[in-house]
């Protein structure tokens, strides 16, 4: 059955995503905050989409701990669930994702619109000060930043392996950052959608002034610590 219902989730998907793309093209030409109202659409048709069709749905916990000024926020990547989502559960982020992305026909255009920041993975120290401008221009804008550490999507229970792109940002842009964990890949997993409550759980904050050394091993800390318990907690229902 969860075979079925993912195959046609996947059908769904595909005819919406295709759908919603067409629509919102005319919003390409107009102010960035239109791509976002395109990006929320589509979100929250996939979501949809998943609840009705798959039986997932999602929680988020400790919306008390989300900054009322722009922040930093940043936690693990286990499912494209994530990017899916979070432009929901924050207001207008700002995604720190793979330049690569940006060529990606629609996805990229909207993207690129949006005022995401894209970073160059083989740039090295010209693409973590490229990286840190726009951060500096979206935080600008009143815009919160979300970044994934690790730099890419891992399965539940791989060794974490951070970046120091999370670090860069903390530091130079001088911000407040709210570890966030969740446990989507437990049930967003290769070509299947199973079953169940995907939660996001966002943190206490981390507030600006560590060291770079110190923050990253505070965020690790925190973020894995967190995502394990998530995990753990998706296994006994």
């Amino acid at each position: 059955m969860v075979l079925v219902r993912s195959l046609l989730f996947q059908i769904y998907f595909a005819l919406m995503s295709a759908a919603v793309n067409i629509i919102w093209l005319p919003s390409l030409l107009g102010p960035p905050r239109w791509a976002l109202a395109g990006i929320e659409v589509w979100g929250r048709l996939t979501l949809w989409g998943l609840r009705v069709i798959c039986g997932l749905s999602y929680e988020v916990r400790g919306r008390e701990h989300l900054e009322a000024a722009p922040a930093l926020y940043a936690g693990k990547h286990l499912a494209m669930w994530d990017t899916v989502a979070l432009p929901l559960v924050l207001k207008h982020p700002a995604l720190v994702l793979k330049r690569q992305l940006l060529s990606i026909p629609f996805y990229g255009w909207y993207a690129r619109k949006a005022g995401m920041i894209a970073i160059d993975r083989d740039g090295h120290a010209h693409a973590l000060r490229r990286m840190v401008a726009d951060g500096k221009a979206r935080l600008a804008e009143g815009r919160p930043i979300a970044i994934f550490p690790e730099g890419t999507r891992k399965k539940p229970g791989a060794p974490a392996d951070y970046k120091p792109g999370a670090a860069a940002l903390y530091s130079l842009l001088d911000v407040a950052c709210v570890p966030f964990a969740l446990n989507s890949g437990v049930y967003w997993t290769g070509a299947l959608r199973k079953p169940g409550r995907i939660v996001i759980e966002f943190l206490p904050a981390i507030a600006p002034g560590l060291k770079r050394r110190d923050f990253m091993a505070e965020l690790e800390r925190r973020i894995e610590a967190a995502t394990a318990r998530l995990i753990a907690e998706a296994g006994e229902r």
